[in-house]
């Protein structure tokens, strides 16, 4: 389905007996295909609000639903399946396995869901991100763009609806960044998978259909087709 709705989410940390508060009051849905940037400072909640869409962590008060249940209702074995079935991830860093070729990186997952056919997925993921050619390449033998790439066919290997990414273009040149915001793009059009995308990058809110710009923990503005400024 790909669906998710935040209803009167607020989360506050706990440090050294100080309640720190992290989103405030945020509500926001998104339907099945959507490709969402969310746009703002450094600690203005973007990366606390992917943990709680892909269920990495729990709202101190309000519900995050997603494909229309309640995350703070699932016991740890629903959790682990949610994760591993529902939500992928990208990461700034790639986190790709140092020791495993492109290939392996991807299958990972699929083994680890017990999925048949794992290896022939795999190839698909990476034919879809155009990286077929570098299936047996280690990490470090390959540039950033293309660890990226990599990153987002593990991340799609279990055929999640909800894909999120962290800063994806954190650590890439313009140009690279530019594929790898369009490839994001295409999952969503082409896939029916949402993205949600935390991002410093004016080129990502271009390509978005909705932007979510975050202010101290709050929603500022939620829009389509807003201008880039």
């Amino acid at each position: 389905m790909g669906t998710l709705r935040l209803e009167h989410v607020s989360k506050e940390y706990v440090t050294e007996g100080i309640s720190v508060p992290a989103l405030r009051d945020i509500n926001l849905e998104f339907q099945a295909g959507e490709y969402v940037a969310l746009v703002g400072r450094s600690g203005c909640g973007k990366s606390t609000l992917l943990n709680l869409a892909g269920a990495m962590d729990f709202p101190t008060s309000g519900i995050v639903w997603l494909d229309g249940v309640s995350t703070s209702t699932l016991n740890d074995a629903a959790l682990t399946r949610v994760r591993r079935e529902k939500v992928g991830f990208i990461f700034q860093s790639f986190q790709l396995l140092p020791t495993l070729s492109a290939i392996e990186n991807v299958e990972l997952p699929l083994m680890l869901a017990g999925r048949a056919r794992s290896r022939e997925t795999a190839k698909e993921r990476l034919r879809w991100v155009e990286m077929e050619a570098y299936e047996d390449r280690m990490p470090y033998q390959l540039s950033g763009g293309q660890m990226q790439r990599v990153a987002i066919a593990r991340a799609l290997a279990n055929s999640p609806s909800i894909l999120l990414a962290d800063e994806p273009t954190g650590n890439l040149d313009s140009a690279t960044s530019e594929v790898i915001l369009a490839l994001l793009s295409r999952i969503a059009e082409d896939t029916g998978t949402t993205v949600l995308m935390a991002t410093h990058s004016l080129e990502a809110t271009g390509k978005a259909d909705t932007v979510v710009r975050m202010q101290d923990g709050r929603v500022e503005s939620a829009c389509s087709s807003c201008p880039i400024v």
